[in-house]
């Protein structure tokens, strides 16, 4: 789980592993959970995303098999920082067959991006060599 900073990532690997909201401070380094979804085993890592740490996010690509962008649709200002660090996250040979969820969190904010809106930010119709999808969500709810 990769993003930027204060974009929800902690709050959805906790949604995902204890179904319930946890209180989260800044992630120096990572978080992992074992997660089962219909029978099947995830490792998950949750990879801080302040800009120190996005340097690296490619020591944990390899074996990747999918990898879920958390885009906080709150922050209009940083939207093309995420987009650049998702491209070059593409371009990593260890990510060539990964498939790719994208989460617009925070869509329960007044004024937020919509998912439209975020697709056509990030140009997600113009990734061609990975399987994606993006997906509104709310973290703090569960939500999507």
């Amino acid at each position: 789980i990769v993003g930027l900073d204060n974009a929800g990532k902690t709050t959805i690997l906790y949604q995902f592993s204890m179904n319930e909201v946890v209180h989260t401070s800044p992630t120096i380094g990572s978080n992992v959970e074992e997660i089962v979804i219909n029978n099947t085993r995830f490792l998950m890592w949750d990879i801080g995303g302040q800009e120190s740490l996005r340097s690296s996010w490619n020591t944990y690509y390899t074996n990747t098999e999918f990898v879920i962008v958390v885009v906080d649709s709150t922050d209009r200002e940083r939207i093309s920082v995420t987009r650049e660090e998702l491209y070059k996250m593409l371009a990593h040979e260890d990510l060539r067959k990964a498939g790719l969820l994208i989460f617009a969190n925070k869509q329960d904010v007044k004024e937020c991006m919509t998912v439209a809106e975020i697709s056509q930010f990030l140009k997600l119709t113009s990734i061609k060599d990975h399987q994606w999808h993006i997906q509104a969500c709310c973290a703090l709810t569960g939500e999507g």
